[in-house]
């Protein structure tokens, strides 16, 4: 019904006619761009990157083809992205095929869908990718599209714009290199979402790199400069070892079976280790198929038949109650299963389940005669294999007696709530939120604030145990566990746990912003990862983000999430009255506060350089020297430049002066030279080196180029008036020093460390409210390296731990100790 403008009364829409004129068919660009999650899955995060994957794919396929050996992905500062290989490039020239009308084959593979040269099993005997469609969609998907080939000594160029070429393909150089570049700018008035994730594409890489044994793959983010470089020669028992790099394996070298059988090729590496959980990744063609399919079943036949048939034959199982079962021959496996097929048929369009039938058997016969043959040969290992299953099944029955004595005692099956659960009002799961909460004290101010109808709060006391280091069984008899288990309501184990089941859509973690409360918070998302992945996969599992400051003024309170919210504020309060005078000008207002953004910002870099230099002696260089990394060649200019920070610290810093000294060393790795400086800092002598690498990083040249910035303001001394007076300031870090301290006058500021300091109004407002709140959403964008960490920080193995520390321990930015 709709509403005249007029009178407001209701009128009838006249009814549409549905005819033979209404009947159309969509084709090509326009095909693509109206509908397409059709093509990629969706326009979020997911075909984001899968338009990422297929350029990609196209690549790698040169590569199973024996033509490429180096890939390389840059994500760009203007949100773009870029992939090379040194594969044979994309032919150029007119297509031989009349219904192309002469159209630059080039051109036909970037525009035309299901053109390609993977139907007719000639150049590529196996490939992934969307079925011939796959770069043609990235191409109508781009805001702009650029392709260059380097092919027969040439180089060719062709632009896109919405995936309509600018211009033919053009001839614009000679090469003696091979292969393709294909650079590219999502379009933001199609996909929903078009910021690449360093780590998704991370992960993805990688295991193209583990799939195809010695093909060197890099991706490098300039938006944070982050890099990572793949090879591995050992190919997927590399993997394997890589995925067991923070257990304790049973066995050094991974079990590595390869077959071939009525056109499949088989491979699988598989490794067990000391640990609970089981971890399997299967590939089709390199495709990465989540949900497995027919290959994945036929391994799991195959290993537990093979197991169960060995273990028989030496009598290791006569005292087990029960015959083990596949869960329990793969409790703690590692394995990476990868086939190859020329017809692959996947479930979807964006395959995530391999669908061909005859895999299945043919992957059953393979492991069958490969493994059977591998555990004969190697009977210590085959005994120790077998321990394990034995082990496992004794504990998977011990598991059950004790989820059934749980279950006996009213919890676990349903029939009640536990006491401390506060429950919600709503039955409603999707609009159901449960926070469980640090604490009874933090528990009871969440009780009284929260909202009756959709939230409900569970505090727990003390920490949980560690999911890591713990079997099923001992998992049940942590009271904690379990009431977090039952109020979730999806009950736990492979026989019962049901995620369809959660009475919450929402599981928020709100725990204290101290050490104690990460850990604890580290703990449940342990639990979660290890016990209840799939609440991880659906979005469910939520962290709040309490304020780590309140600001009262005037009697009027404001929360304040952190530091650099706190700074945002100080800074725009001050800013509405405080002026700087320089040589140049007054500077005041907006101009004035984005001027102490960028000191700021040069305070927070200084800040993180200083852990592995001396960050005055970092700051005299990049403000008062013009030293580089061509300069440190020059021994003349480098004393010079020396010359000059002396200067500096004479007038700014007198008493570090007597305590500097540098020397020009030469560098054995590179043999060029670096400078080294020599400060006494409390006492103890830091040596500070400055080679060419860091000279001319990203970090160093950040300092420089806001140099730049404050050089443009004058020589100090600077005038700074704020509302106490007038004070003067010789930098710009006084400029900043001065109007912190006049927005901090008359300023109450309270520093949060625990949820229980809040009354319930506080914590409502600042944490609980939807309107109100900040949460973050907990999502696996990294598989493989997010098993990786929960192994290494949460597991039985020391060793990896302490190494990880070490690495990673001048990055620490929040110590509480």
């Amino acid at each position: 019904m709709e509403k005249t403008p007029a009178t407001g009364a209701s009128v009838t829409p006249p009814p549409v006619e549905y005819g033979t004129d209404s009947i159309t068919k969509l084709e090509g660009l326009e095909a693509v761009r109206k509908r397409p999650g059709m093509y990629i899955g969706d326009t979020m995060t997911y075909g984001l990157h899968k338009l990422v994957y297929e350029v990609v794919d196209n690549s790698v396929d040169e590569a199973l083809a024996g033509f490429c050996t180096d890939i390389d992905v840059v994500i760009h500062v203007d949100g773009s992205l870029s992939v090379q290989d040194n594969g044979r490039g994309i032919p150029v020239g007119p297509h031989p095929d009349p219904k192309f009308k002469g159209k630059d084959t080039l051109e036909v593979v970037l525009t035309e869908l299901h053109a390609g040269s993977k139907f007719g099993n000639g150049a590529y005997k196996v490939s992934g990718g969307l079925h011939g469609v796959g770069v043609t969609c990235v191409n109508f998907l781009s805001e702009w599209f650029k392709v260059r080939v380097q092919r027969n000594g040439k180089v060719f160029e062709q632009g896109y714009a919405r995936g309509v070429a600018t211009a033919p393909p053009a001839e614009v150089g000679t090469t003696d290199k091979r292969g393709t570049v294909i650079h590219f700018k999502p379009d933001s008035t199609v996909m929903e979402t078009v910021d690449f994730n360093f780590e998704t594409l991370s992960q993805r890489l990688r295991e193209l790199a583990f799939l195809n044994a010695g093909l060197h793959i890099t991706i490098r983010d300039e938006r944070t400069n982050k890099e990572h470089d793949f090879k591995f020669e050992g190919g997927i028992s590399t993997f394997v070892e890589y995925l067991n790099k923070a257990k304790a394996p049973l066995h050094d070298k991974p079990v590595y079976i390869q077959s071939e059988r009525e056109g499949v090729s088989l491979e699988i590496a598989m490794q067990w280790n000391d640990g609970y959980d089981e971890r399997i990744f299967t590939f089709a063609n390199n495709i990465n198929t989540h949900e497995g399919g027919s290959h994945l079943s036929g391994f799991k036949s195959a290993l537990t038949r093979t197991l169960n048939s060995y273990a028989e034959k030496s009598g290791q199982w006569k005292d087990l109650k029960e015959t083990p079962t596949g869960e329990d021959a793969r409790e703690g496996l590692s394995a990476v299963i990868s086939v190859k097929l020329a017809n692959p048929q996947f479930e979807g369009q964006t395959k995530t389940k391999l669908g061909n039938s005859e895999v299945k058997g043919l992957v059953e016969q393979m492991v069958n005669d490969q493994l059977a043959t591998f555990l004969e040969e190697n009977p210590v290992l085959a005994k120790k294999v077998v321990a394990k299953i034995g082990d496992a099944c004794r504990a998977r029955i011990a598991a059950r007696k004790a989820r059934e004595t749980v279950r006996r005692k009213g919890v676990l099956d349903g029939g009640g709530l536990p006491g401390k659960l506060a429950d919600c009002q709503s039955r409603d799961p999707e609009e159901s939120e449960l926070y469980i909460v640090e604490g009874d004290s933090a528990g009871g101010s969440a009780k009284q604030g929260r909202d009756r109808r959709n939230q409900a709060i569970l505090p727990l006391r003390g920490k949980i145990l560690n999911v890591e280091k713990a079997r099923f069984e001992k998992m049940l008899t942590s009271a904690e566990i379990v009431t977090l288990i039952t109020a979730l309501g999806t009950g736990i184990g492979a026989e019962d746990y049901d995620p369809a089941k959660a009475r919450y859509h929402r599981v928020i973690l709100m725990t204290d912003a101290d050490v104690d409360g990460s850990h604890i918070r580290t703990l449940l998302l342990t639990f979660f990862y290890r016990q209840m992945r799939e609440l991880i996969d659906k979005g469910y599992i939520y962290i709040a983000q309490p304020p780590l400051y309140k600001v009262t003024r005037n009697k009027k309170d404001l929360y304040v999430k952190d530091e650099r919210g706190l700074n945002e504020y100080l800074l725009k309060a001050a800013s509405e009255h405080a002026r700087v005078t320089t040589p140049t000008g007054e500077l005041g207002g907006a101009e004035f506060k984005a001027l102490l953004e960028k000191v700021i910002t040069y305070e927070e870099r200084l800040e993180k350089q200083a852990k592995r230099r001396d960050a005055r002696v970092v700051d005299a260089l990049a403000q008062a020297t013009r030293l580089s990394a061509e300069l440190l060649g020059d021994e003349a200019a480098v004393e010079a430049e020396m010359t000059v920070m002396r200067d500096y610290f004479q007038r700014r810093m007198p008493d570090v002066l007597a305590r500097l000294s540098h020397r020009l060393d030469v560098d054995p790795e590179n043999q060029k030279k670096k400078l080294v400086v020599t400060t006494d800092v409390n006492g103890a002598m830091r040596e500070s080196v400055f080679d060419h690498a860091y000279l001319s990083s990203p970090e160093y040249l950040e300092l420089v180029n806001l140099r730049g910035v404050f050089a443009a303001l004058g020589k100090a001394p600077y005038q700074v008036k704020v509302e106490a007076g007038v004070v003067t300031a010789y930098s710009v870090q006084e400029v900043l020093a001065a109007v912190r301290k006049d927005a901090q006058k008359g300023l109450g500021l309270q520093r949060y460390k625990g949820l229980g300091e809040m009354n319930p109004e506080q914590l409502w407002d600042t944490t609980m409210n939807p309107a109100t709140r900040t949460l973050l959403q907990v999502r696996v964008e990294d598989a493989v390296e997010s098993d990786e960490i929960f192994s290494l920080l949460m597991g039985e193995a020391v060793e990896p731990r302490r190494e990880f520390i070490e690495r990673n321990a001048l990055d620490v930015q929040n110590l509480d100790i």
